[in-house]
């Protein structure tokens, strides 16, 4: 008997003992599965938070590289006014504002003061400002890259301009070329023909060209066109034309002038390139300056022959001593 209750002793001992031993590890067991739970919902959700996170990212780049292509639409007009209209209008598709205005570099901006002013610089060079109704913070970033993208279209237009401006002017003088001043002179005979306009054309030539450049150089008598080209823009009207027919030849449109009026504007052109000094380098120069002119319809009814016989006044005008005006068809 005493045994057998021994017996019983010891194996409720050992329950005992065993479990403890399985209550401390199914405590263990729980601890880690609770730590394993915790970290789940954790990494559940930091990756809810980044789906959120990369959806509101994917939008933004949507935006972004939406916002950027419409350069080609602010760009597909290469006049400054246009594309400006371009830029404002796709803008109001992006940000919404009241008020958006191109000023130019000298503008007054003391009346915009509660509105946001952005200047604008092309190489480096102030351009202007755009200025437009409070835009809100969090619209800054797509205002800054519209206006780039309107930068790239005011650039692309003046390249544009600055490439015709080549086309048409003469590098040296600054006149418009022969190409294009014949192009004119073609409009104006039509214009002429059509409304019974009179209107004059003068070749103009500088005497003794041959010499300055003989005597002082190249440079110096590239400084004397430019300086009599000049005398000539400020003897004409706006509404005329000159141009640089070749070498040290020029020629001038006087629109809607008859015989006598172009005669008293050569003669004033004239007196002011002979009264003026040029100064090139450390010379002072006398230059002077013989003129043909024909008139439409008395001298011709077409540019081969108004051109002709302007040049025979002028080969008249040097022929008889030069630093004169000669009208064709006079004595």
């Amino acid at each position: 008997m005493r045994e057998l209750i021994l017996l019983i002793l010891l194996n409720v001992l050992l329950y005992l003992r065993l479990r403890k031993v399985l209550d401390k590890r199914l405590d263990r067991v729980r601890g880690r599965y609770q730590q394993a739970k915790s970290e789940h919902d954790r990494l559940f959700l930091e990756n809810r938070r980044a789906g959120e996170d990369n959806a509101r990212l994917s939008k933004s780049v949507e935006e972004t590289i939406a916002i950027y292509n419409i350069t080609k639409d602010i760009c597909k007009s290469l006049d400054e006014n246009k594309v400006f209209d371009n830029f404002r209008n796709e803008m109001n598709s992006y940000i919404q504002v009241s008020d958006c205005k191109l000023l130019k570099k000298d503008a007054d901006l003391s009346s915009y003061q509660d509105h946001t002013i952005l200047p604008l610089s092309i190489d480096k060079t102030h351009f202007g400002y755009l200025v437009t109704s409070r835009i809100k913070e969090e619209e800054k970033d797509k205002f800054h890259i519209l206006s780039q993208q309107f930068l790239l279209g005011i650039k692309r237009a003046l390249l544009y301009q600055k490439v015709q401006e080549l086309t048409v002017r003469d590098g040296l003088t600054g006149v418009f070329s022969r190409r294009y001043l014949l192009e004119r002179l073609n409009e104006e005979l039509e214009r002429s023909k059509k409304f019974k306009y009179n209107f004059s054309f003068l070749m103009v030539d500088v005497d003794h060209f041959k010499d300055f450049n003989d005597r002082y150089g190249h440079l110096v008598g590239d400084a004397i066109l430019k300086e009599i080209a000049g005398v000539i823009k400020e003897g004409i009207r706006q509404i005329d034309l000159v141009g640089r027919y070749g070498g040290e030849e020029f020629s001038i449109i006087l629109a809607e002038t008859d015989k006598d009026e172009a005669g008293f504007i050569a003669e004033r052109i004239r007196q002011a390139v002979e009264n003026r000094v040029i100064k090139v380098y450390d010379e002072n120069l006398k230059v002077t300056i013989s003129i043909g002119i024909s008139v439409f319809p008395g001298n011709a009814d077409n540019v081969l022959t108004l051109i002709d016989t302007a040049d025979c006044a002028l080969y008249r005008a040097k022929q008889t001593g030069r630093n004169l005006t000669c009208i064709y068809g006079t004595e």
